[in-house]
């Protein structure tokens, strides 16, 4: 399983969802890094289930526990290995095992994969629950970009029909929108928009390492995401260069660049204005209504009906996992151009 990624700046996860925790090992921060822990328990918090009625029920303080590489408030430069406790799980809400899988999730494809031997209960390695020590990791690196002037934000842009308001940005007809298919035993998705601002120009590399690869390679990794669009991203499929070229003019003696349709990326190396992307987010899979499934042990047809405590909507828990996610990139890219200039 490829629970390990990067080669400058390394993350390794593991758990599952019902298990007694999980957690991420981070390596290649500097020593001496002061760590505010407060800001850390925010993004957490963000992220942390039991938020309301547009939420899942399942409540975790999701409070991590850090038990190596850090000391004082400050990190040591060696791997910083944090475990972040289960004390909320209802593994009986998982009779079926893998008899029936889930219509929208890893079941089936996970139950091939590890030949039967995969955790089952509440999606096991392939939760989104697995994303709290993506959040606490991703949450690390951006205070070590931050004090490079990076800043990384994301909002919700679409929630299945609302958009956002034009100079206002959050609808409030989106919360309404998760509402409504609650109450219909149903989900919704949405589109998360994110911006990287304060990037300097030549991080990331052509072709197989560009920033755009390796931004979407960590997002595609989130539990959900469908889809992920750079700048004007699909919208050009319709348009033309003289339309989507970003023109170019010398400010102050710097390079600018006077309209950003290509988020701030060309040849897979930032071009110094802001680093704009978006991720679709799909419906939450697990449903209240019934679905038809298969049983796996009878061979046949069977209709399933899904227990257990899930998210209406995943989108607004989802803004720490894509800004997260996009800090590990960033940093992955920035701990390389350090070592090309070494």
């Amino acid at each position: 399983m490829a629970g390990t990624w990067g080669r400058y700046l390394r993350v390794s996860i593991f758990g599952e969802s019902h298990g007694p925790a999980i957690g991420v090992t981070l390596d290649g921060l500097p020593a001496g890094l002061e760590i505010d822990m407060e800001e850390v328990a925010r993004h957490m918090a963000r992220r942390a289930p039991g938020q309301g009625l547009t939420t899942t029920a399942r409540k975790e303080p999701d409070a991590p526990r850090v038990l190596s590489g850090m000391y004082r408030g400050r990190l040591t430069g060696t791997p910083v290995c944090a475990v972040i406790e289960n004390r909320d799980q209802h593994s009986q809400d998982y009779p079926q095992g893998m008899d029936m899988p889930r219509p929208g999730h890893a079941d089936y494809t996970g139950h091939l994969r590890y030949f039967g031997f995969e955790d089952p209960r509440g999606g096991g390695h392939f939760s989104g629950r697995i994303t709290a020590p993506i959040v606490f990791a991703g949450s690390l690196v951006r205070q070590w970009l931050e004090g490079k002037g990076v800043s990384i934000a994301a909002r919700p842009v679409r929630i299945g029909q609302a958009v956002e308001l034009p100079g206002q940005g959050y609808n409030p007809q989106m919360e309404a929108e998760i509402l409504e298919a609650r109450s219909q035993l149903d989900s919704v998705g949405g589109i998360i928009e994110c911006v990287a601002a304060g990037l300097p120009a030549g991080l990331g590399a052509p072709f197989f390492d560009s920033a755009e690869s390796l931004i979407a390679h960590l997002l595609f990794s989130v539990p959900g995401v469908k889809g992920v669009e750079f700048g004007l991203g699909f919208a050009m499929g319709r348009m033309r260069g003289s339309q989507v070229n970003d023109p170019m003019a010398m400010v102050q003696g710097k390079v600018v660049h006077l309209s950003n349709h290509s988020g701030g990326a060309l040849g897979g190396i930032t071009n110094g204005e802001d680093l704009v992307f978006r991720a679709v987010m799909r419906p939450t899979a697990s449903i209240a209504q019934p679905q038809r499934t298969v049983s796996l042990e009878k061979g046949e047809d069977a209709v399933l009906t899904i227990r257990g405590r899930h998210d209406p909507c995943i989108v607004m828990r989802a803004l720490p996992v894509v800004e997260s996610m996009a800090a590990l990139a960033l940093g992955e890219m920035w701990k390389e151009r350090e070592a090309c200039r070494a």
